[in-house]
């Protein structure tokens, strides 16, 4: 979910799974809620947006997590969001996170490894696709990272370098967007510590940290960052659960994203199966950080927190609430009760929607909990 300044939100569903597709939500400033005011499907499973601008109005850009895939640009000035130009390839599989970056929208495409990047036109639709990124490489757990497995990629602070977390390789790749040409150019690669099964990256308020949180361990690795030179190095890493429960087989915990509260001192993740939002704490310089809480989401499988003064909110990708739950650096560490049934252990997390899996032949070895109505759904 995300929002604009005029008091709007989009939410992106899986329409594989019964979801609406990208729907609009006009946003209660005084008590969050949300009233849906319309949503279209035209593209397949949208499952990540992003918000620019182009004069005076508000663009939506959306992937079609598809095999193949598609990015789409949306009007929302109305309450239905329509389609601006059509919906463009992106010559590669399953596209699960989409930026922004000098005038061109790059999308990570989880089942091919690769990003791509499409130009921006003059009134915020989409062109043709400019380049392919192919990334190279795999790790150790060989149903999740027989090959490279693209799941995340942004713009750096500076706005110089692009940056792509591959869940496949260990790995986070620094690249460079010539803005003329649409030309993407590999500047670096940094290896993580190998089965982490990095998912995504969110940088320090500074610009000179980075917080790499893993899919396949419960771990966050923090990393120093240089702008001027283009270099990510390896800091150190914590766990972003109890030890305890890490080591419960009974329930299998994917962690899905993290947050950096904008003073810097916090961080927040949020972890499937767990079901919950880990709450650290980050020191003055921002390289230690600190678990101190876990806090149940309200829901099942906690898929994007959304940072929302003073606290995240945290939209569920297998159930149907939103939830805000409190935050506080508590020094205790808490299991919060969760009332839906665990997930069970298996090689690696449900994938959401099932076209990512069948790319590669082969149905999700788990299934997130089926809710009335809903088919069930497991998470990208």
């Amino acid at each position: 979910m995300i929002g604009n300044s005029a008091g709007r939100a989009f939410l992106g569903s899986f329409t594989s799974a019964g979801g609406l597709g990208v729907t609009a939500a006009s946003v209660d400033r005084e008590t969050g809620a949300l009233t849906v005011l319309g949503s279209t499907d035209a593209v397949p499973d949208p499952s990540f947006l992003a918000v620019g601008s182009r004069g005076s109005g508000t663009v939506l850009y959306a992937v079609g997590e598809s095999a193949p895939g598609v990015a789409a640009a949306f009007a929302v000035d109305g309450d239905v969001p329509t389609l601006l130009g059509p919906a463009q390839d992106v010559d590669g599989d399953a596209p699960t996170h989409l930026a922004l970056a000098a005038d061109h929208l790059v999308t990570a495409n989880y089942t091919s490894g690769s990003v791509t990047a499409l130009p921006v036109l003059a009134d915020g639709s989409l062109g043709a696709a400019a380049s392919v990124l192919q990334h190279e490489g795999s790790g150790p757990d060989a149903d999740r990272q027989e090959g490279p497995h693209a799941h995340q990629v942004l713009a750096d602070p500076s706005g110089n370098w692009l940056v792509s977390v591959d869940l496949g390789t260990d790995s986070v790749r620094v690249c460079a967007l010539d803005p003329a040409t649409g030309a993407l150019r590999l500047h670096g690669e940094t290896a993580l510590r190998p089965g982490t099964g990095p998912r995504h990256l969110a940088f320090h308020p500074s610009g000179t940290l980075a917080y790499v949180l893993g899919e396949l361990e419960p771990t966050l690795t923090v990393c120093r960052w240089d702008a001027a030179t283009g270099r990510l190095d390896v800091l150190g890493e914590t766990p972003v659960l109890p030890e305890h429960e890490t080591a419960d087989e009974a329930v299998r915990t994917y962690p899905s994203e993290v947050v950096v509260a904008r003073d810097g001192r916090f961080l927040w993740t949020a972890n499937r199966g767990h079901d919950s939002i880990s709450v650290l704490t980050l020191d003055e310089s921002g390289e230690k950080a600190a678990l101190v809480a876990t806090v149940g989401c309200g829901g099942r499988w906690p898929r994007d927190p959304a940072p929302s003064p003073p606290r995240p909110a945290a939209p569920p990708c297998a159930s149907r609430t939103l939830r805000r739950p409190p935050v506080s650096p508590a020094p205790h560490l808490c299991r919060p009760p969760v009332s839906s049934p665990p997930v069970a252990p298996g090689p690696g997390p449900p994938r959401c929607p099932a076209s990512r899996a069948a790319a590669r032949g082969r149905r999700p070895p788990v299934s997130a909990p089926e809710l009335p109505g809903h088919p069930a759904a497991s998470p990208a």
